[in-house]
């Protein structure tokens, strides 16, 4: 069975798969991958400095799993650890400088793939394809 004769879910999951690696390819130019790149648009959007339980709750993981990611963000620089100004047991991660320039970076490289995406489609197929995948994504 070929690609084009597989049923739609697979596609749908061969296509992510495709694109997400494609995603990773492009953001490993930069030292980045999609989940540090997920940290850092996070701590972005906050605006400041987040608990790690917040940061993992945003992420969709476990806190475990973000306190290795964002031990991995702070050694590559682009994360630091700070104590709460309430709570001085509580520790926070908020962006360095450099982590926001990665973050920037980042999300023009996201922006990039988004517009091959957009271009390798007809404008009504792109609408179509958009409101295919939000009807199975609620």
């Amino acid at each position: 069975m070929n690609d084009h004769q597989q049923p739609a879910l697979w596609r749908v999951i061969s296509a992510g798969h495709q694109l997400e690696d494609r995603l990773e390819q492009a953001l490993e130019a930069i030292d980045l991958s999609l989940a540090k790149l997920g940290v850092l648009r996070i701590l972005s959007d906050a605006g400041g400095p987040m608990p790690l339980s917040e940061l993992a709750k945003h992420s969709h993981c476990v806190r475990s799993n973000m306190t290795q990611l964002v031990d991995r963000l702070e050694a590559d620089g682009l994360v630091k650890r700070v104590s709460d100004a309430k709570d001085r047991r509580l520790r926070r991660a908020a962006l360095t400088h450099a982590g926001q320039r990665a973050c920037d970076q980042g999300k023009r490289i996201v922006e990039g793939l988004e517009r091959d995406v957009a271009e390798a489609l007809p404008q009504s197929e792109a609408v179509e394809l958009t409101r295919a995948l939000n009807r199975l994504t609620p």
